[in-house]
């Protein structure tokens, strides 16, 4: 099975409202998808996501690079994924989500290869998971209600909250949050890199007595010493996020003893198989892992839901993006199914997804 073709389109994704972190406010995504056509008649579709603060890319440098991709893509067996992405780092260091667009593409073409949807060409045996919803920076008062109605409204039974600008105002918005959903709701904390080492010991005691569970990149990603320190300083669990991007970052985070949890997003590492390769260094370490996301349509996804479905060593979700969408479906319908929180994943070949173009 030869690759034939290459195409990509480009895609917008205005958000319901805008969604505020540490260090970005967004309120829209611009995307690429590519289609890659093979001999057989057969093609798969993948999604670049880029985010300058984290992948230093952008919807036009994705663009360029796939041109580059495709030389080396026509012509190639569309099977041999890791050949793809010995070409794909040969031609170029970095523009993960680029090659997380091709991977995608890639892994759904297996899929129908085979015959069989992404998670079980993945190894994997479950349809279901939970994933989280995330709660933006706001006001406090402002976060509390908007917990309180992903909650009552929505059905999530675990939220993320995003912090990491103001440590009194994280602990009172966590605090208001706690009134709001009560005892049972299982909350975690994602401060993108906002804190001191200072802050965090403090801010994350509070987090502790509130019964947060998990603080995701409390300190800058370049930081595994004070990551490392930090564990021993408080009772939660530490994730890392944008200390991780490689496989060879989760060794090197593993070997320092700098997390309890990686969070894995394909557009930061470059798509499914380096993210396995990731999981399974983690997993050899005994550190388990989470499967993040960026602004993505139900392209990537569906690719990141499969990964969760398929590996038991990941534990957590955060796949909640794409709902956050002014039109979540953006006319692709199939792949999975949300249901107050659990996703349901289907049973058509590779990322199951009603899409061409």
């Amino acid at each position: 099975m030869k690759i034939t073709d290459v195409k990509t389109e480009v895609v917008h994704i205005p958000l319901k409202k805008p969604f505020r972190i540490a260090f970005a406010v967004q309120d829209h995504s611009v995307n690429v998808l590519v289609k890659i056509m093979t001999d057989d008649g057969l093609w798969g579709i993948g999604e670049a996501a880029p985010f300058e603060p984290v992948t230093g890319e952008n919807a036009g440098t994705v663009l360029e690079v796939l041109k580059l991709f495709r030389q080396g893509l026509i012509g190639r067996d569309a099977l041999d994924i890791e050949g793809a992405h010995r070409m794909m780092d040969g031609l170029i260091a970095g523009n993960t989500a680029a090659k997380a667009a091709v991977d995608i593409a890639l892994y759904d073409l297996r899929g129908k290869a085979m015959g069989q949807p992404l998670y079980k060409v993945l190894g994997g045996g479950k349809n279901q998971f939970v994933t989280d919803m995330t709660v933006g920076i706001d006001t406090p008062e402002a976060m509390a209600a908007e917990a309180r109605e992903r909650v009552e409204k929505d059905g999530f039974s675990v939220l993320k909250i995003k912090a990491g600008i103001c440590p009194a105002d994280d602990v009172r918005a966590l605090q208001l949050i706690r009134e709001a959903v009560g005892p049972h709701i299982r909350l975690r904390v994602d401060a993108n890199q906002g804190y001191t080492y200072s802050d965090a010991v403090r801010t994350l005691k509070a987090f502790a007595e509130l019964g947060v569970e998990a603080v995701e990149q409390c300190l800058p990603g370049w930081d595994l010493e004070g990551m490392r320190d930090l564990r021993g300083r408080v009772d939660i669990k530490l994730m890392l996020d944008e200390a991780v991007h490689s496989p060879i970052d989760a060794a090197r985070a593993c070997r320092m003893g700098a997390a309890d949890s990686i969070n894995i997003k394909l557009m930061k590492c470059g798509g499914l198989y380096p993210a396995q390769q990731i999981n399974a260094i983690a997993e050899a370490n005994h550190v388990e892992c989470m499967v993040g996301c960026m602004v993505e349509t139900k392209v990537a996804m569906a690719a990141g839901a499969a990964l969760v479905a398929a590996r038991d060593n990941i534990t957590e979700a955060d796949c909640d993006s794409f709902m956050s969408a002014v039109d979540p479906e953006m006319g692709m319908p199939g792949g999975f199914t949300v249901q107050n929180g659990v996703y349901t994943l289907g049973d058509r070949p590779g990322l199951g997804l009603d899409i061409d173009f």
